[in-house]
């Protein structure tokens, strides 16, 4: 687990105060400062504006203290983690937030921090001074532990999904959870090959026989107390898109397919890290989805761990495939929760955009302990109806299912209806057709890889499952 730049500042250090004001504000904080911090910054012309970073000299030269600016509050609703900025900007140095901030905000704005300091650097050639960035002490009255776990998990997601796939395929992926597993005292056990047809596991097989890189189901077991909680991500470390080939435009992108399955990890190595009283699994169909003589074919008719038949009239329908059957394995246990994450469909990107992934449910607790962690974990979620009359889309005739309806309408609905029918038995379900890719580098979000969804289930999950299963929680019950 990386924590390079990860971390708060220790408390012992010698700190710069770092002043937080937006345009409302910026009168009467003046106000209390002395001439020539008001001179200072009437010189250089600061007003407040989101995102203006200024260093305000001491009468020897150093620094005396910094000041960021916020905006309006019309400007702040448009956008989140905006402390990040000032990380990106600020001087190396150790500071402290010396007001501004309101203190419901600061467990986001704190975690904005940490998460600035990431950065994809495994490929380059860098000066150790552009890799030094600024640190923080921790803010009072928020739980430095807590953001740093969240910080570190979200580093490790953003790290897979950044990775190519020449340097990530299913071996390094489960060498990931192999690690983890070490960190946290887990178990890992791991189907292989040909062997996934001994132990029932026909699509995954399917999908990932046409790689020489060998498929597998990885099966991580962590805890022996408290509800059971099954978490299962998508692995498909690339997808060429099997025999109905992508284009080039659409392939370039696909060493993140196996964002569900990093986006799982993170949450898991949150849960761990907090030490929740639960039990819980992690299943992660590790596939390529390659090209071959060997490769499923279009018009294959293909049976499911479940007995459930399936019509491949899309090669590259195959995510919620390996899904199928790992959904059918998690079910059989008939966990109390069961979350499911994936990179699935652009149908979900056409309808909500690369920021907001939608969420699939028919558990309404759940529903709305995830609406109310997605506002206050600044972590967006949007809820999508398993819409009933669709089912029929899904029925092709010659099979029970079919991976790939025709007419292109409704394609994120329609994916998710797919995977209900693999998720019976399970005490509550919620899918979830991530992104996990940032287009445009945003505050605290560089371009590339990003997790989506899983601060927000840290946070609803405790709601439904029981709050003590989550000792660490605090305000849970906040808007």
């Amino acid at each position: 687990m990386r924590r390079h730049h990860s971390a708060f500042a220790s408390n012992d250090q010698q700190s710069v105060p770092l002043h937080v004001v937006t345009k409302d504000t910026l009168s009467d904080w003046l106000d209390g400062q002395p001439e020539r911090v008001r001179a200072w910054l009437s010189s250089v012309g600061f007003q407040g504006n989101s995102g203006e970073t200024i260093c305000v000299p001491d009468a020897s030269g150093g620094l005396d203290l910094a000041v960021f600016g916020m905006g309006r509050a019309a400007a702040r609703a448009r956008g989140r983690f905006a402390l990040g900025t000032a990380r990106q900007k600020l001087p190396a140095g150790t500071y402290h937030l010396a007001g501004g901030i309101p203190d419901a905000d600061l467990p986001e704005q704190a975690l904005a921090w940490l998460l600035a300091g990431y950065s994809f650097d495994r490929f380059r050639h860098r000066p150790a001074e552009e890799l030094s960035l600024p640190a923080l002490k921790a803010p009072a009255g928020i739980d430095a532990h807590r953001i740093e776990t969240l910080a570190s998990a979200e580093w490790l997601t953003r790290d897979l999904i950044n990775t190519p796939a020449s340097q990530l395929g299913p071996e390094e992926l489960e060498t990931t959870v192999l690690t983890l597993a070490d960190d946290f005292n887990a178990q890992v056990s791991v189907t292989y090959g040909d062997d996934l047809l001994v132990e029932n596991f026909p699509l995954i097989h399917a999908v990932g026989r046409a790689s020489d890189r060998m498929p597998r189901l990885l099966d991580l077991r962590w805890g022996d107390e408290g509800p059971s909680l099954t978490l299962v991500g998508k692995g498909v470390c690339f997808d060429t898109g099997g025999l109905n080939i992508k284009p080039g435009a659409s392939m370039g992108l696909m060493k993140k397919d196996m964002g569900g399955a990093a986006t799982v990890l993170g949450l898991a190595m949150m849960i761990m890290a907090l030490g929740w009283k639960v039990r819980l699994r992690v299943l992660i169909p590790a596939v390529e989805n390659s090209i071959s003589g060997s490769a499923m074919r279009p018009g294959d008719v293909l049976t499911a761990r479940n007995g459930r038949t399936v019509e491949v009239n899309n090669t590259d329908a195959e995510g919620r495939l390996v899904l199928a059957d790992a959904l059918a394995l998690a079910c059989e246990e008939a966990p109390d929760a069961l979350i499911c994450m994936a990179t699935l469909t652009g149908a979900a990107r056409v309808a909500l955009g690369p920021d907001l992934p939608p969420f699939y449910t028919d558990d309404e607790p759940l529903a709305d302990a995830l609406a109310r962690a997605a506002r206050s974990e600044a972590d967006p979620l949007w809820r999508m109806p398993f819409h009933a009359p669709y089912e029929s889309l899904i029925e092709p005739g010659i099979a029970d299912l079919d991976n790939a309806p025709s007419g292109g309408m409704a394609g994120s609905i329609t994916a998710a209806l797919f995977l209900r029918r693999f998720a019976e038995g399970a005490q509550r379900f919620a899918h979830f057709d991530i992104y996990g890719w940032q287009p445009v580098a945003a505050p605290a979000r560089p371009k590339g890889g990003v997790g989506q969804g899983a601060r927000a289930l840290l946070r609803a999950l405790p709601e439904v499952l029981g709050p003590g299963i989550d000792p660490t929680a605090r305000n849970a019950d906040a808007p």
